[in-house]
């Protein structure tokens, strides 16, 4: 039967006809049947992945900062055996280091690695099944990607839902959205009303993908009445701020926050400002002038605003706003949403969150304790405060470890803030994890990184051994907590033949569930930084 094509982009083309030679050797999936059109994927090793799915229709030319409009219906059988493209990739220099050990870490998480195939039609989702058009009503797992709001995609080896859909009879959904200035960009001062909600077309984004999982899913083997969305880093934002969106309530069921809390949106003024020096500087002058620059142009402008910028300090940001009406407020300040009381929440972070990040600064590894006495009292007096605080729990880090640990407070604090507002309200349980153990790569310098949680929640362990390790130990890890991910997708509760019993978050009982190869149930085990006075 001959096929039409769903238009991708070109890139995308040429990454399917890039692997031909592995898509020949798998049996293509039935045919199913979405609200637009016809789709068919691939089968791999047991579980059929529809890659490339269209959610809405190409965010181009006067669609260029408008909220996402639905797909329109096509004819045929679209393929949907490769990956869409990403949002244009927005990547900060300091990010950048040579290492070997990075650059294998990037075969998981890429980086500059996608920038060749990003492009602004890039609102495409991925969808793993056991078994499309059987009528099952599996639990459905929506991942939202990482990487601030800046860079990401779903299509990351990483995020593969392969393993996850096969062990626990579920549908995995990763997505990809507009990122950086294109879905982000405030420019309702510039341009008037027609642009008001141009500072959170990213986020409605997301909102509308799962539209299309509510619309879709059950074609799929999914069951639309039990959605889970989950997200790590900037996912885990993404997560917190749909959780307190009007457009978002109703189309998800619980909600997973790795590594990623926010509890403030940003602010319209200051969004408004950044976006008149990247107009600027790209040279927008006139409402013709927006919707014809090259995509690049904005790109290169917000580089070149942005290089002053180091691994721990950072200009204007891109995210969400607090405009009023696609975001109301801050969304757990100055309580939670009450649209989420209903929505059981798992959320954690892990022990040395900011080791990805610093490994490559001159100074790692090479601390003295009187530089680090310097590096933190730089830092202000709640710096200092952390630094004492984890030298009582961990005499044996060395003072980089220390001041590695000392600099991640933000995601302990976040948890545990974000976990505080949501028990206080809610009448749906609260979970909270923190992960400890340590990876080995690297000779253990890593220790407990940033996105480590996140080849061991999808089962992918194996498959991300740049970052995990090789034996037994990854795997332990990668059964544990995919366990307790799919028992949490499937119930809303992360409770595991694999774990001691897991009692809910309270603000009387802080419980927090330590991940590590003899896991167990603690009593608020930073209590020291959550308590932290603000500088």
């Amino acid at each position: 039967m001959k096929k039409a094509r769903v238009t991708k982009t070109l890139a995308a083309a040429l990454m399917i006809q890039a692997a031909v030679s592995v898509v020949a050797q798998e049996p293509a999936t039935p045919v199913v049947e979405t609200d637009k059109g016809s789709v068919q994927g691939l089968e791999q090793n047991g579980i059929e992945a529809f890659l490339g799915i269209p959610y809405a229709a190409a965010p181009l030319g006067d669609l260029r900062f408008q909220p996402p409009r639905q797909h329109a219906a096509w004819n045929g059988v679209a393929d949907a055996t490769g990956h869409g493209a990403p949002c244009m990739q927005l990547y900060s220099a300091s990010g950048s280091t040579a290492t070997e050990m990075t650059r294998q870490i990037q075969g998981i998480f890429p980086t500059s690695t996608e920038a060749k195939l990003d492009n602004e039609d890039c609102l495409f989702l991925n969808v793993w099944t056991p078994a499309a058009g059987d009528g099952g009503k599996r639990p459905v797992m929506v991942w939202f990607h990482g990487g601030g709001y800046d860079y990401g995609s779903g299509n990351w080896p990483a995020y593969n839902g392969r393993n996850l859909a096969s062990k626990g009879d579920v549908v995995v959904v990763t997505v990809n959205h507009r990122l950086n200035t294109f879905g982000y960009l405030n420019l309702a001062d510039r341009f008037g009303e027609a642009f008001a909600s141009s500072g959170n077309v990213g986020n409605l984004d997301l909102v509308r993908s799962l539209e299309w999982v509510r619309d879709n899913i059950a074609a799929f083997g999914g069951d639309p009445d039990n959605v889970t969305i989950m997200g790590e880093s900037g996912g885990g934002s993404k997560v917190s701020h749909l959780m307190a969106m009007p457009s978002a309530d109703g189309l998800f069921d619980k909600a997973v926050i790795q590594s990623g809390p926010s509890v403030y949106s940003g602010k319209p003024a200051e969004a408004a400002d950044y976006a008149g020096r990247i107009l600027d500087e790209a040279g927008v002058e006139t409402l013709e002038d927006l919707r014809a620059v090259r995509s690049d142009v904005f790109v290169e402008a917000v580089r070149k605003l942005s290089s002053g910028e180091t691994a721990t300090e950072r200009g204007p940001q891109f995210g969400p706003i607090a405009d009023g009406t696609i975001m109301p407020r801050d969304p757990f300040l100055p309580s939670a949403p009450e649209q989420s009381r209903d929505i059981p929440v798992l959320i954690g972070y892990n022990k040395d969150e900011m080791t990805l990040f610093v490994a490559a600064q001159p100074w790692f590894g090479r601390l003295t304790e009187g530089t680090l006495a310097a590096m933190t009292g730089a830092m202000g007096e709640q710096a200092v405060a952390a630094v004492a605080a984890y030298r009582e729990k961990y005499p044996d880090y060395s003072p980089t470890h220390l001041a590695s640990i000392a600099m991640g407070t933000r995601f302990v604090r976040g948890t545990y803030l974000l976990a505080d507002q949501q028990s206080r309200t809610a009448t749906a349980p609260v979970y909270v994890y923190r992960l400890t153990w340590e990876t080995p790569i690297g000779g253990g310098m890593l220790r407990t990184p940033h996105t480590l949680d996140i080849p061991l929640m999808f089962n992918n362990a194996k498959e991300s051994a740049a970052l995990v390790g090789l034996g037994p130990d990854p795997e332990r890890m990668a059964a544990m907590m995919s366990d307790a991910w799919i028992a949490f997708a499937r119930t809303g509760s992360p409770s595991s033949e694999l774990l001691p019993e897991w009692e809910p978050y309270t603000t009387q009982t802080r419980n927090v569930m330590e991940l590590n190869l003899d896991p167990r149930l603690v009593d608020d085990p930073e209590a020291a930084i959550r308590t932290l006075p603000a500088d």
